[in-house]
């Protein structure tokens, strides 16, 4: 049967999708408001998508291969779903575990509100650190800090920002991170040097991150009407048994992910330990929440409901109350229905090849170093935000661009650098990216509320025009082709940008199979 022929999209063809989603986005902002991600961002997506589909087919893609890449995009994302909603049971249970309200308490009791922000960023930080998960360090620590930020007087925005900016930080630096791990795999480096050429940006940024936050908590306005934490603490008193214990599941979880426990089976067993923990010390909170049947009965409805659909402690004190509320994996839907969404709109970009028209045409701007590692970047935000996912936005300008910095003479620790400071912190301030997605839905904050509070993300790019001239070392040197050849050898990986689209490969050095699905498409999506 005779085929059509592929055209090449033209540059108009390949931006019109992203013009047409960014003008729904703005109109769902300035109508809808904060009620954007009930429906009308995810419907902005998918005429977006529909809009890259009919350029597709116009262009001589039959609409059976675009859904095919529609639906390889959406796939990816199945591991990241499971997690959200086990993420939303975790958080039912270590509520009526007491193992949030814990948090929270002791938070109240420590912590001073003008060092509350800097403590919140450093707390976070280290938990990621020892992880390697921005994840899991937002979906424990980072909902209780939230909750002792909301009490202290704090606009959750900027608690939010703190939250997820030390979480990044860790996750960014931690060899036990994926995309820590990814970004050398990709621009041919090893992993310690990649962390330590990482320094030279995110040191500063993250001392300068501090320094912001330690500002706003020093010269911040008091309330008006001023916060009464120990009416906080006496409303949990009131309703929970507190105790150390209860810092076990918590540690237990951070042991596991330390451990290199797949964060699946990790976070199951979380959500157990918090269903087991209110069984034993929350009795009185089980009787109260349900009235029929015997404790058993009460017992399993309490603790399967705080997983499904969440769980409203009432104290009596309206600000406690309202952190005292979860929706549990049912708050997870809405995130789930944007991240179905945006996949779909990065996989309709991408088999219809407008996304590669769009980064080929970037590829001309480069022509020296300061432009070549600002392409780079821009590159990376670019996919960021027509793919919407972060790993994407790491292998595919990576790939990319490796053969640029080689011919540049730089060193290949400052693509990777590069790769991680636009590619792994900005997909957190894309709505519509799976990592934004996933903190907006964990944290309750939407994104446009915390991404301009997120310090240490928005101003990695600002050191971008002087931070690259020292560190950026030049290739010159026998390291830099064995690092080369490491990654050729070893690691098997490039991106293929074929004329039906993008394609992820793995490619050996000889005798191998070209069509075998690349590892990184395939894992659990635990950041």
């Amino acid at each position: 049967m005779h085929r059509t022929p592929h055209r090449s999209p033209s540059l108009l063809q390949a931006i019109l999708p992203l013009g047409v989603l960014t003008l729904l986005l703005a109109l769902n902002v300035i109508i809808f408001g904060d009620g954007g991600l009930d429906g009308p961002n995810q419907l902005a997506l998918l005429v977006a998508a529909a809009v890259a589909l009919v350029i597709g087919v116009v262009n001589g893609h039959s609409f059976d291969e675009l859904m095919d890449h529609v639906t390889r995009s959406i796939g990816i994302a199945l591991g990241a779903i499971l997690i959200l909603l086990l993420i939303g049971a975790l958080t039912g249970t270590w509520l009526i575990s007491g193992i949030i309200p814990a948090m929270i308490q002791h938070g109240l009791q420590l912590i001073s509100p003008t060092v509350f922000l800097p403590a919140a960023c450093v707390v976070c930080a280290v938990v990621s650190l020892a992880t390697g998960s921005s994840w899991s360090t937002v979906a424990t620590v980072g909902i209780a800090l939230l909750g002792i930020g909301k009490a202290l007087g704090f606009h959750e925005g900027i608690v939010a920002g703190a939250i997820i900016s030390g979480a990044y930080f860790g996750d960014k630096l931690s060899p036990l991170s994926d995309t820590t791990n990814l970004a050398p795999a990709v621009a041919g480096t090893d992993l310690f040097t990649h962390i330590r050429n990482m320094l030279w940006t995110t040191i500063p940024t993250m001392l300068l991150t501090l320094l912001l936050f330690t500002g706003i908590g020093l010269f911040r306005t008091a309330p008006e009407v001023p916060i009464d934490t120990g009416a906080f603490q006496a409303a949990i008193s009131s309703r929970f048994n507190i105790g150390w214990w209860l810092y076990l599941v918590p540690l237990a979880m951070v042991v596991m992910i330390a451990r290199k426990v797949p964060v699946l089976p990790a976070l199951f067993v979380g959500v157990l330990l918090g269903g087991l923990f209110a069984l034993i010390f929350q009795p009185e909170l089980i009787r109260s929440l349900s009235t029929e049947g015997g404790p058993m009965r009460r017992a399993y409805e309490v603790i399967f409901s705080a997983m499904g659909s969440g769980a409203s402690v009432v104290t009596g004190h309206g600000a406690v109350d309202e952190l005292l509320t979860n929706k549990g994996m049912g708050g997870m839907l809405n995130t789930i229905w944007l991240i179905l969404c945006a996949l779909a709109f990065g996989g309709a970009l991408e088999g219809a090849g407008l996304l590669q028209r769009i980064t080929s045409s970037v590829m001309k701007a480069v022509n020296g170093d300061g432009s070549l590692i600002a392409t780079t970047a821009a590159t990376c935000v670019l996919v960021n935000v027509s793919a919407s996912d972060q790993y994407l936005s790491i292998v595919v300008p990576g790939r990319m661009f490796a053969p640029v910095f080689r011919e540049q003479g730089l060193a290949p620790e400052v693509l990777s650098r590069t790769l991680e400071d636009s590619g792994t912190v900005t997909s957190a301030l894309v709505p519509w990216n799976t990592c934004g997605a996933y903190m907006s839905g964990v944290l309750g904050v939407a994104t446009l509320t915390w991404a301009g509070r997120s310090r240490d993300c928005p101003l990695l790019p600002l050191w971008y025009p002087w931070i690259f001239q020292a560190p950026a070392a030049r290739s010159g040197n026998l390291s830099t082709p064995l690092a080369y050849q490491v990654m050729d050898e070893a690691f098997y990986r490039h991106i293929a940008l074929a004329p039906h689209g993008l394609s992820v490969l793995v490619q050996g050095p000889s005798g191998s199979d070209p069509g075998a699905r690349c590892p990184w498409y395939d894992l659990a999506r635990g950041r």
